[in-house]
């Protein structure tokens, strides 16, 4: 098969996969190799397929480099957690494998799953058995292949959440890849017999062109950003009950500075599915990008480029072939927002969940903060569930126990606090100093930028106006922030874009309103901006709908006019 491939034609990476052996690669040499803390080159695509990402400290590049060292080499371990509810004791895995394994803080994601950071080559193994240990895994966390799947924070909010995250677990069970790699590389478990070749029923050899999302959201939130996914579904109900699920393809946010044929792009709507076909939908989805997207060019290759490069309705007819069967008609459905509701709220067991604010999703102890030492007492002395949520954020979740629990968190100083409408609101991604896409800080920056906005928004009696704002070190989107109604996105250290124009709910792109800007500029770009809403702004009216309103940015009704 090989020799009838023109692989020159193709990104140097399906050949990589396509000569791993199902993601074997030289994972286990790299492994053992004493020399160096990195892996191999090819060894570092195939290991994002089994959840890890190498990485090397940005902050320390200069000093080694004079000293003449390679690179502080470490890793990112992803956990994959479909729904993002873990036990208790899944809980105290991660916050023990933090401390003994990597940097002793645990990354909140917005896709629901847990992130480790800073674990060197020779613990990786034992951190992965650790996590296995818990009942959890990291394969398909990262790589060309379904990723992490998301749906509503809270089960037991209602039947129709219990059904939504069940879908998404489901749909997580079914995509998973099936090589045997994963457990003979990292668990030690020769399960092939000899001569037996593995093989994946739904990816094939070379898996996917590239990575794939889906969320599942229950209106009227839609805290999974739903219309960002690859796959979206819509959860519909009639009289409380779920008759079925809207059918979203074609959101993706990666795009490149300077390549103006990438860009954001949120998902369409193209129809309506019973409940009893909805992962049959996604893997019949599936296989039309793998049979479809570009292979030549990775920065063209998520399905948000198959369809406007093939055309929606071809998409749709082509979709309603692998199904054998047609779409429904799309049903009526209304968002109202896609940020987290905080505080206790009694679910439908009669039990209570409590939804905390996490700053950029980092679980850690500070001087003034001991969030970590708080929430592992909470996991040693109560019984309840730790959800993650699509913002960054953590609910505990379903628990007899809230006078114990608020007893804990007020001890530490966690809950309950004061936070202004735009810190609420607001998600940043990792970026320095570890991920080496960034060209800026975002996680470690945004609180103290958005302290002084606070101070802004506060003379204009706005503090408590709820403002969608998120910081990405890259135009890659792992933050989302093109549906922020506040976005920056870094440019070089010290300078971002900034874009304005999305909407509390998630569906609608902001613009670029303003390229390169210091920290000065931003905040008095921001002071005109803000003294203008509160003098103009109708009752009612969100920051995003009134600088599109005012003619601040255009509204994008496309990706495709999205421009940097």
């Amino acid at each position: 098969m090989s020799k009838q491939i023109d692989w020159s034609k193709l990104s140097e990476v399906e050949k990589l996969k396509y000569d791993s052996n199902y993601l074997r690669g030289t994972l286990e040499q790299s492994l053992a190799d004493p020399v160096t803390g990195a892996i191999a080159d090819g060894d570092t695509q195939i290991s994002k397929f089994h959840g890890i990402y190498q990485q090397h400290d940005r902050d320390l590049e200069k000093e080694r480099k004079q000293q003449k060292l390679e690179p502080a080499w470490s890793f990112l371990i992803r956990v994959r957690l479909p729904g993002g509810i873990a036990s208790r004791e899944q809980w105290l895995q991660m916050d023990r494998l933090a401390d003994t394994h990597a940097n002793g803080t645990l990354k909140l994601t917005t896709r629901q799953a847990f992130q480790l950071h800073g674990v060197i080559k020779r613990k990786l193994k034992a951190t992965i058995q650790g996590i296995n240990a818990a009942l959890m895994d990291t394969i398909a966390a990262c790589g060309d292949v379904n990723r992490n799947v998301m749906s509503f924070a809270n089960p037991e909010e209602s039947e129709v959440h219990a059904q939504a995250y069940q879908l998404a677990g489901d749909i997580s069970a079914h995509l998973t890849p099936q090589t045997t790699a994963y457990h003979e590389i990292w668990l030690d478990e020769k399960l092939l017999v000899d001569g037996k070749k593995d093989y994946e029923p739904i990816y094939g050899d070379r898996y996917l062109p590239r990575k794939f999302k889906i969320g599942v959201a229950v209106p009227p939130y839609n805290d999974v950003d739903v219309f960002s996914q690859d796959l979206g579904y819509i959860a519909i109900q009639e009289k409380g009950k779920l008759v079925g699920y809207n059918i979203v393809v074609g959101g993706g946010f990666g795009s490149t500075f300077g390549v103006p044929e990438t860009y954001p792009r949120l998902g369409d709507v193209i129809g309506f599915v019973r409940p009893d076909k909805a992962v049959d939908v996604a893997e019949k989805i599936v296989l039309v990008q793998k049979d479809n997207g570009n292979r030549q060019n990775r920065k063209q290759a998520r399905l948000k480029y198959t369809i406007d490069r093939l055309g929606l309705d071809w998409f749709k007819a082509e979709l309603n072939k692998y199904l054998g069967y047609d779409l429904e008609p799309a049903r009526d459905y209304h968002f109202s927002r896609n940020g987290d509701r905080y505080g206790w709220v009694k679910g439908r067991n009669g039990k209570w969940s409590l939804n905390l604010f996490v700053e950029g999703g980092r679980v850690k102890d500070t001087d003034s903060l001991k969030l970590k030492t708080a929430l592992r007492e909470v996991a040693e002395t109560v019984d309840a569930q730790f959800i993650l949520t699509g913002n960054q954020n953590l609910i505990i979740a379903n628990t007899d126990e809230k006078e114990k629990v608020s007893t804990i968190l007020r001890k530490y100083g966690v809950w309950p606090i004061q936070l202004s409408g735009l810190r609420q609101n607001s998600i940043a991604c990792v970026a320095l100093n570890t991920c080496s896409l960034a060209f800026a800080e975002a996680e470690r920056y945004l609180p103290d930028l958005m302290t002084k906005i606070e101070a802004i928004l506060d003379e204009y009696g706005l503090l408590k106006e709820e403002i969608v704002i998120r910081m990405t070190g890259c135009p890659n989107g792992c933050g989302r922030p093109y549906l922020a109604e506040i976005g920056f996105i870094g440019k070089a250290p010290g300078r971002y874009n900034l874009y304005l124009g999305g909407n509390r709910n998630g569906t609608r792109l902001n613009a670029l309103y303003k390229e390169t800007l210091s920290e000065e500029e931003i905040l008095k770009e921001l002071r005109q901006l803000i003294a203008g809403y509160a003098k103009e702004r109708n009752a009612g009216e969100g920051f995003g709908d009134f600088v599109v309103r005012k003619g601040y940015v255009k509204e994008i009704t496309h990706g495709k006019e999205f421009k940097h």
